[in-house]
């Protein structure tokens, strides 16, 4: 059963070895009802033992046959499956439903708005050109260090604070997070995304 000509990865070779199988099993059932100082139950004890054991080695010599494919040692070759558009909006809808299935009302109907087609698209638009990380990152920096400065320096010396400090110091940052972005792409010469 170990020999190393069968390749258990071919159906030919699986039927062979579920085959092989149920004969170990037979043969070691055989042996645990020939014991005639065996109980019943240790008899049927015996047996489960010897399908277990069958099982195992049926899974060892499928595992080694995988072992050996992703070695290279298999001659057959890998067919690639090219996955369609169509296939993954198909997956992703059935996805969704299942999950969908596990939450209630309000969170389900908050669900389809959010995957909605209209509000995906959008929401990938935004996350790819203004809400860029490292433009957020800047943006928050900047507010918190100048926002900082400019209310030390108003209190200091008695100027009073429009509140507009906080998103002008943001906006600054957020163009240089943007600015960084950009560049950072052009140098390295990567994909903006």
């Amino acid at each position: 059963m170990n020999s190393p000509e069968i390749n258990p990865t071919t159906p030919e070779n699986t039927e062979i070895l579920s085959q092989a199988a149920a004969e170990r099993t037979a043969e070691l059932a055989q042996s645990a009802e020939a014991s005639p100082e065996h109980s019943p139950e240790q008899q049927a004890e015996a047996i489960e033992n010897a399908r277990h054991e069958a099982s195992k080695e049926a899974l060892l010599s499928k595992e080694r046959g995988g072992a050996e494919k992703k070695a290279g040692n298999d001659s057959t070759p890998s067919a690639v499956r090219k996955v369609t558009k169509n296939e993954k909006n198909t997956e992703y809808q059935k996805t969704l439903k299942e999950i969908r299935s596990q939450l209630n009302a309000p969170s389900r109907a908050f669900s389809k708005v959010i995957h909605s087609p209209a509000v995906e698209k959008t929401s990938d638009v935004v996350g790819a050109t203004v809400a860029r990380p490292n433009a957020i990152i800047a943006g928050s920096t900047s507010a918190l260090v100048l926002v900082s400065g400019v209310y030390i320096v108003a209190k200091t010396y008695g100027y009073p604070m429009s509140g507009f400090e906080t998103i002008g110091a943001f906006v600054i940052g957020w163009m240089i997070g943007l600015t960084y972005d950009y560049v950072r792409v052009v140098v390295s010469g990567g994909k903006y995304n």
